[in-house]
């Protein structure tokens, strides 16, 4: 008995095509970039203790119901930006230029020695916690735009880098973030 040969699939070509589809896959898939906060953390150096006035501390306070807290009272998270500039830019006298002229009790005695004190819970979500981040932080930058523009005559991105950080050492980001025991 005689079988026949059937011929051959032809696969010279496939490893082309698999190339070819590589290549197609790299070119059009979109690598996302890491979300996240980018902030320096501390080092696992002793931190001194330093005797600070307690005038000179905005306390923001988060739960795990997305509510805001500022000192004792309730705000919202759009009202965020206003207040930590009302707290920390007092013009050196306890007043401020948010304050129609008025000082406020709840001001730094200067821009230098404000600190914003941020505190959430473990469970405080993510998202809503990088949204009162990015309040307090604009408010600093905020205060440092109009400070530029005020003195020098340009926006805080414009300046050279020394111009900057001359800005910075009047308008220091103080923020500090503490989590809070959750119950």
């Amino acid at each position: 008995m005689r079988f026949k040969k059937e011929p051959g699939l032809n696969a010279g070509s496939m490893a082309d095509i698999a190339f070819l589809m590589l290549i197609f896959f790299l070119v059009v898939t979109k690598i996302e970039a890491d979300e996240g906060i980018n902030t320096r953390l501390a080092s696992n150096q002793e931190t001194p203790i330093i005797d600070i006035n307690k005038r000179n501390i905005l306390q923001v306070s988060l739960n795990d119901k997305n509510e805001v807290f500022v000192e004792d009272g309730v705000a919202e998270v759009e009202e965020l930006t206003e207040l930590a500039k009302a707290f920390i830019d007092n013009n050196g006298d306890g007043s401020c230029d948010y304050c129609d002229g008025k000082q406020l009790a709840t001001s730094s005695d200067n821009p230098d020695q404000a600190i914003v004190s941020l505190q959430h819970m473990r469970t405080t979500d993510y998202k809503f916690y990088v949204t009162v981040q990015n309040e307090l932080i604009k408010a600093y930058n905020e205060l440092r735009n109009e400070e530029a523009i005020q003195s020098l005559g340009r926006s805080f991105n414009e300046l050279s880098s020394t111009e900057q950080k001359e800005i910075k050492k009047k308008y220091p980001r103080k923020l500090s973030e503490i989590p809070l025991a959750s119950n």
